[in-house]
């Protein structure tokens, strides 16, 4: 039967709004409770919105009380990595203490079925490639500490009490809907794509391109792009694999294909009509050389198959969001 009605924490964020979205399109019942920090009124599209911080124990319970929730999904944590390194306490605030405060009050209420939106980066430097879900967990940044954190908290509660969850671990979220409705709206934004987009419309600086010395095919990092929307759709069908029957889940959100940085450009270019204007820079401290899921425990889990997370789907995408966004 799957879910019928999903409460989504960080609903009106980037990956969450878009989860709202493959929600309602799905026929379900989406709920938001977000507090705006970084997330957007605007899109929200066609369901209830509650203000609310999922700090706020009392705020989170009027919410579930009202909407009767049969799961959870949770997208409300803070991202940027520099930020991490730099306001420590604010991440594990945020990502740590908010997730157990929701956990804790939707267990309260009689919900016990958790979607959780992790991170690749809590593997760290990978010791193989592809990276598969045994590997060890070594994050090497705050952020992607929180991750792990909350990854150890549930499956301690699952122990103990009758939580379901699904830890979604992402690999490069890109792209937009395919609608043009909703996209990225980071502010700042760090991530390549819009950033990109930018500079090859004339509307931003030259895009850095850090380092161009890798042992890859063209020199530059490899990274698996997942598009917005697959991975909305795996989320639902998470969800659903826990109403089905007992038992969690931790699994990889990638392709298994890597594109490098430079193939990246080249996609912009063909999105935009325009070269994407670059600048090299030394390599960044603690980038990996390449960074690629194997989706095989995934697929086999949840038959999830990526449909838009080609770099031309993804970049097309992004650039009709951002050229409606930007008026050009």
């Amino acid at each position: 039967m799957g879910v019928a009605r999903v409460l989504v924490a960080g609903g009106a964020g980037y990956i969450g709004s878009h989860a709202v979205k493959a929600l309602r399109k799905a026929g379900r019942e989406a709920v938001v409770f977000d507090n705006l920090s970084s997330g957007h009124r605007h899109a929200v599209l066609g369901a209830p919105l509650v203000a609310g911080d999922i700090r706020d124990a009392e705020a989170v319970r009027a919410a579930i009380r009202e909407h009767r929730p049969d799961a959870v999904m949770h997208f409300a944590a803070k991202i940027e990595v520099g930020e991490g390194e730099r306001d420590p306490v604010g991440f594990y605030d945020n990502n740590v203490s908010g997730a157990l405060t929701l956990l804790r009050v939707m267990l309260e209420e009689g919900v016990n079925k958790f979607v959780f939106s992790s991170t690749c980066a809590i593997y760290g430097n990978p010791e193989r490639l592809p990276l598969s879900e045994d590997l060890p967990k070594r994050p090497v940044s705050v952020y992607g500490r929180t991750k792990l954190m909350v990854e150890q908290m549930l499956e301690d509660t699952a122990r103990a009490t009758g939580l379901q969850f699904a830890a979604l671990r992402y690999f490069n979220a890109a792209g937009a809907d395919i609608d043009g409705e909703i996209g990225e709206e980071h502010d700042p934004e760090s991530h390549l794509i819009p950033n990109a987009l930018k500079a090859a419309a004339g509307l931003g600086p030259a895009m850095k391109l850090f380092g161009d010395d890798y042992p890859t095919r063209d020199g530059t990092c490899v990274r698996d792009y997942i598009h917005v929307t697959d991975l909305a759709e795996a989320h639902i069908l998470a969800a659903d694999k826990l109403a089905d029957g007992p038992g969690s889940l931790q699994l990889n959100l990638g392709t298994g294909d890597g594109f490098t940085v430079r193939e990246v450009l080249d996609a912009v270019e063909r999105a935009v009509g325009k070269p994407t204007p670059h600048t090299l820079q030394p390599r960044r401290a603690g980038d990996a050389i390449a960074l690629v899921a194997d989706p095989t425990r995934t697929r086999a889990a949840l038959g999830w198959v990526p449909r838009l997370s080609d770099l031309d789907t993804i970049c097309g995408s992004a650039w009709r969001f951002h050229r409606r966004k930007w008026s050009v």
